[in-house]
């Protein structure tokens, strides 16, 4: 992208690296798989900062007009971080959307992500139901949206999830955690060696939830288990699903509060935003959530043929032109300030 840039346009590239990318990538890391659902966030906010000061310091150094751009995660970021600078600015997000909640939750990266890890997490920390929710003021429009969609469309892994009502607002996640965390006692086998072996290697939940395991099974007479023992898979079916729906639903929550589009200012001049996207575009879901331009009023959407993939490949001189455009529009609605 760069180089053409510069022999079609004489337009020049400051590229800045992520964190948690290329030589700014933690030595424990795997390739580009983010260690934690976190890092995510610090990256966002970190790039936001970092894109403010090397603007201005392109400024001090009497370069301009300036623009932004990124594909992908990059379009998302040169969004959320164009919405931050407090001028006019030619912005153009290449197959990105209005937030990330999607692509971890219903796209195709939803996949990759480690779901079984950030259940035990979310069922074993009381501080997702009893902090972080009540946190959670925008996440019910979109999330649920997306959710209805969410339902027709769900991983493999996750189809007995069908059947559930996903429009519930969040907030009655606290009282239905509180019935969920009495009940995950039945995931547990009441065998001494098999619950020893269902816990290696996974998060445990704190030692009061153990003691009173350990309670209920000294105290269960032979008779009363064996009258119950029959619903035992039936109680493990529902838990887990139960479980696995309200992660997906935390994740989609803080996913909108901390990535939306619509969370953050509107830039000073939308009509300089030229966002190109993918009609087929199975890594960033559209389906169910707000677009960008009802969020941002006078920008211009073009959608390319193909998908995520072969429109990074394939349609790279596209990118380029709208750049080229959103520029033009720059120059004849503004004179560079020298």
């Amino acid at each position: 992208m760069a180089r053409p840039m510069i022999k079609e346009a004489c337009i020049g590239s400051l590229l800045l690296e992520n964190p948690y990318y290329g030589y700014r990538k933690p030595k424990d890391q795997m390739r580009s798989s983010l260690r934690n659902v976190s890092d995510l966030f610090v990256m966002g906010g970190a790039l936001v900062l970092e894109s403010a000061a090397l603007l201005h310091w392109l400024e001090r150094g009497g370069y301009g007009p300036l623009g932004m751009t990124g594909i992908s995660m990059g379009g998302h970021m040169a969004s959320l971080a164009a919405s931050n600078w407090p001028k006019p600015i030619p912005l153009v997000p290449c197959l990105s959307w209005s937030t990330a909640s999607g692509v971890f939750t219903t796209g195709v990266l939803s996949k990759a992500v480690n779901w079984r890890e950030l259940e035990k997490q979310y069922a074993a920390e009381t501080v997702y139901e009893e902090e972080i929710i009540r946190l959670l003021e925008y996440c019910g429009t979109d999330s649920f949206k997306m959710g209805q969609d969410f339902v027709k469309n769900s991983p493999s892994s996750l189809e007995n999830l069908q059947h559930h009502d996903l429009t519930t607002d969040m907030i009655n996640l606290h009282a239905k955690r509180k019935t969920m965390r009495t009940a995950t006692v039945s995931q547990f086998s009441p065998d001494t060696a098999a619950l020893h072996a269902s816990t290696q290697g996974i998060l445990l939940q704190d030692t009061s939830n153990t003691g009173c395991l350990n309670h209920q099974m000294s105290s269960t007479n032979t008779s009363k288990y064996s009258s119950t023992v029959s619903h035992e898979p039936l109680k493990r079916k529902n838990s887990q699903a139960s479980l696995a729906r309200e992660s997906i639903l935390f994740m989609k929550g803080v996913m909108d509060e901390c990535t939306h589009i619509g969370n953050f200012s509107v830039p000073v001049d939308p009509g300089l935003i030229i966002v190109v996207q993918a009609k087929e575009d199975a890594y960033i879901p559209r389906a169910g959530v707000r677009s960008l331009n009802e969020i941002w009023p006078g920008c211009e959407i073009r959608y390319l043929e193909g998908g995520h993939i072969s429109a990074y490949l394939f349609k790279q001189g596209l990118f380029r032109q709208a750049i080229y455009d959103a520029f033009d529009r720059f120059l004849q609605k503004y004179s560079i300030q020298n």
